[in-house]
Parts: structure tokens; C-alpha cells; sequence
């Protein structure tokens, strides 16, 4: 059941992602349900993904028309296959829109990382040792280590000074202590990043 859920979970955020791309809304707020205002910082890692995620679709809808052309005498099988292959291109279609409308985060105190609609890590920024912009092409896996490639590619590293609870799509934990993920600009992205350390780390404590 828990499961079934979180697949559930992650086929609504590609529903509601889609829906945010056709009405250009991207989903930049502070809770995800804003407008993205109070000084949040935007940043995109799909630039460049439209044309191979276009061309993925269309290998998809030559699929789906030559599977009903083939099964046109079985009306039974014809519909099954049908349904599976609308649901494949309607599946891609929002995996791209999540892509583009769910951007990397940065807010006065936390970097929300984000990939597509199966990753929203909030990393704080007091946490953050060190982050430096070095371009890997080869993930291994490994412990402590979460990789977030775009087109098998990372841009920017995030060394952590102790761990942090990532949880995996189907809610498998995972304690991280280094993060590499992709920006378009990955220097505005570290620049701002160590920034905001600045002023977190100078900030006055709140009044209790």
C-alpha cells in the first residue's frame, strides 16, 4: 500500500506539473503552492532536454499508431494496448513538464534540490561546508552520495558538513552527505549559494 501511494503521489505531481506548463505557471514559491515571491531564486536544469524528450514522444506516438494498426482485428487487445500507449505519451509529457517547472530553490536559509517530479531535498544552508562547480559525466554509486544527473551530466557539488535524510520515490531513506546535481548557470547557481551562506552565517539570531 505505502507503495501503491507514493506512485500515486508521483503521478499526481506530474498531472499538476503538466498542468503548470500549459499554463505557464512554474512552480518557484516557498511551500509549492505560492507564486514564488518573497525572494525565492529560481533555477532551471532542463535546457537542452526539449529536444530529446520531443523526440522520445514521437517514437512513442509512432508506437501507439502502429500498435493500433496491428491489433485493429483484436477490438480487446486493440483497447488494452491503447490505453497503456496514451498513458506512456501523457507519462512523458508531464515527466518534461516537471522538468522544466519544478527548478532548483533558493531560499534566504534552505537550497531546495529538485528533479523532475521524484526529488524536492531540502538541504539548509548551514549545512552547506563547500559548494564548487565541477562537470562529472560518470555517477558511481555510493553511500552518502546522491547524484542528480541531467543528460548523464552534473554541474555543481554540495559537500555537506553532517548528513541529511533523503528519501527515494518509493520512501526508501537515504543519509546524504554530498550532493551533485545540474544547473543551466552553474555558476549563478554556487555564487548565490555561497552568498546566502554569507549572509545566514552573519544573520542575528531571532527574537524568541
Amino acid at each position: 500500500m505505502r507503495t501503491a501511494a507514493a506512485l500515486a503521489r508521483h503521478e499526481l505531481r506530474l498531472l499538476v506539473s503538466l498542468l503548470r506548463w500549459l499554463a505557464r505557471r512554474p512552480d518557484s514559491s516557498s511551500d509549492g503552492d505560492g507564486d514564488g515571491k518573497g525572494g525565492v531564486r529560481a533555477f532551471g536544469y532542463a535546457q537542452g532536454q526539449g529536444a530529446v524528450m520531443a523526440g522520445f514522444w514521437f517514437v512513442c506516438a509512432v508506437e501507439t499508431f502502429a500498435m493500433a494498426v496491428l491489433l485493429r482485428n483484436w477490438p480487446t487487445a486493440h483497447r488494452v494496448v491503447l490505453v497503456l500507449d496514451l498513458y506512456t505519451l501523457l507519462f512523458v509529457a508531464g515527466l518534461y513538464a516537471a522538468w522544466t517547472v519544478r527548478p532548483h530553490l533558493l531560499h534566504d536559509d534552505v537550497l531546495r534540490v529538485r528533479q523532475a517530479a521524484h526529488v524536492d531535498l531540502r538541504v539548509p544552508l548551514d549545512r552547506i561546508a563547500a559548494v564548487r562547480r565541477e562537470t562529472r559525466t560518470t555517477h558511481e554509486r555510493a553511500d552518502g552520495e546522491l547524484n542528480l544527473p541531467v543528460g548523464s551530466r552534473t554541474t555543481v557539488t554540495l559537500q555537506l558538513t553532517s548528513p541529511i535524510a533523503h528519501f527515494t520515490l518509493l520512501g526508501r531513506r537515504r543519509d546524504v552527505t554530498l550532493i551533485r546535481l545540474h544547473a543551466d548557470d552553474d555558476r549563478a547557481l554556487a555564487d548565490a549559494v555561497t552568498r546566502a551562506r554569507s549572509r545566514s552565517s552573519v544573520r542575528p539570531d531571532r527574537p524568541r
